[in-house]
């Protein structure tokens, strides 16, 4: 009992995003997923196939999370599913598809204040020094292991914008990289001496692997058998690397960009900056990073009360 016609409206929407606005594949994929959800939910929820987009109203909404709820997802997976809704309707609206834009009255859950996983100073330096043994043994895999954990930890970067970076993304004499983010936008980050060194060690490695295809050629990092690596893949690389330094602590790639922006802060980088670094659209998102170490406030207000 599937509303074609809605679904073609959602699709040309979906279309838009990718051709238009330049959104990335991901991005695209995630918004195509949620509307796709909720046109199946609508399909139950009218028991006809001739609905459309403006016989939803704030109380069928309401009833989609009430659903989503009920199916254990989260709040902020809510949160995000009924960003895209939004968006959807926001569009719908002004291309005067439906009369008024229903989502707009639709309250997003509260989300519980989550302080994210992260890996102290001390623990950051025994992670290196266990990767370091391994990275030092000369084997393709384990050179190529021990850069992309460099790079991680040097940038801040996110796990897609390290799966998508190609070779000339990196500049080897001005120490930098350039990274496309979300909405494809660019930014150049500095990179440290330590992994500009277990990138240069790579280099010579990944040189000897033939590219799988011409596309797998212009990739930084790839397997064995010269094709790019890909996010899962990755992921299960700095997982293990994890689990070594702290195996019950539940982190994940992410971490190592939440250590970055954390070890950032607590050395007394500006807040801005960092930003900046981290491509964040709004202060607000970077400001989750300023949980930082009592050590640090405590350093903070004995430097600046006058009678600390």
């Amino acid at each position: 009992m599937r509303n074609t016609a809605a679904f073609q409206v959602a699709e040309e929407y979906l279309r838009d995003l990718e051709s238009g606005r330049q959104l990335s594949p991901n991005t695209v994929s995630a918004y195509r997923r949620d509307l796709m959800q909720l046109a199946s939910f609508l399909d139950h929820k009218f028991e006809r196939s001739d609905w459309n987009w403006g016989d939803v109203d704030r109380l069928t909404l309401r009833a989609y999370m009430g659903f989503m709820t009920r199916a254990g997802l989260s709040k902020r997976s809510i949160a995000r599913k009924l960003s895209a809704v939004r968006a959807f309707f926001r569009h719908m609206h002004r291309e005067e598809i439906v009369e008024t834009n229903t989502a707009r009255a639709v309250r997003s859950p509260k989300l519980d204040k989550k302080l994210p996983g992260w890996l102290t100073a001390n623990e950051m330096k025994a992670l290196f020094d266990a990767a370091a043994v391994r990275g030092a043994s000369g084997e393709f895999r384990d050179t190529r292991d021990f850069a992309m954990l460099e790079l991680f930890y040097a940038t801040g970067m996110r796990l897609s914008e390290l799966h998508t970076l190609d070779i000339n993304s990196v500049d080897t004499i001005a120490d930098q990289v350039r990274v496309v983010g979300k909405g494809r936008k660019e930014r150049i980050i500095p990179i440290g001496r330590a992994a500009m060194t277990a990138l240069r060690r790579y280099e010579p490695k990944r040189a000897e692997i033939p590219a799988a295809s011409p596309e797998d050629r212009r990739a930084l990092f790839i397997s064995e058998r010269g094709a790019r690596l890909s996010r899962r893949q990755i992921q299960n690389v700095m997982k293990a690397y994890l689990e070594q330094a702290a195996d019950d602590a539940g982190l994940s790639t992410h971490s190592l960009r939440h250590s970055f922006a954390t070890h950032l802060l607590d050395a007394g980088a500006d807040l801005l900056a960092v930003k900046e670094l981290l491509g964040h659209a709004s202060l607000s998102t970077t400001q989750i990073y300023t949980h930082t170490s009592k050590d640090r406030l405590k350093r903070v207000y004995e430097q600046a009360h006058p009678r600390a």
